[in-house]
């Protein structure tokens, strides 16, 4: 159970990396095309081979796109695929279920 908020608190700060470009505007978009990649295979790595070769084109994508950096992409994926459990078998979701 503690994984899941260590993950989150991976993913907010990961999100605030992507961010910072908004607050150089012409450094910030050459910063984006080097964190694109960067993000995207941190993204791979993080949510996994199936679910990642999604959220790593989602997150390239997000991240050279101007503008799109206030979307807390990783944020986003972590809470879906983590705490409400989409994408999983439902086996998987009984698996991570805690019992009292």
């Amino acid at each position: 159970m503690k994984n899941k908020y260590k993950k989150l608190g991976l993913c907010l700060l990961l999100d605030a990396v992507g961010m910072v470009s908004l607050s150089a505007p012409v450094i910030g978009e050459i910063l984006d095309v080097i964190w694109a990649p960067i993000a995207a295979s941190i993204s791979y790595k993080m949510f996994g081979d199936k679910r990642g070769k999604y959220t790593s084109v989602i997150t390239f994508i997000e991240e050279l796109l101007p503008v799109t950096d206030v979307l807390p992409t990783f944020t986003i994926f972590c809470i879906l695929f983590d705490f409400i459990g989409l994408g999983k078998k439902k086996t998987e979701v009984f698996a991570d279920a805690e019992y009292v």
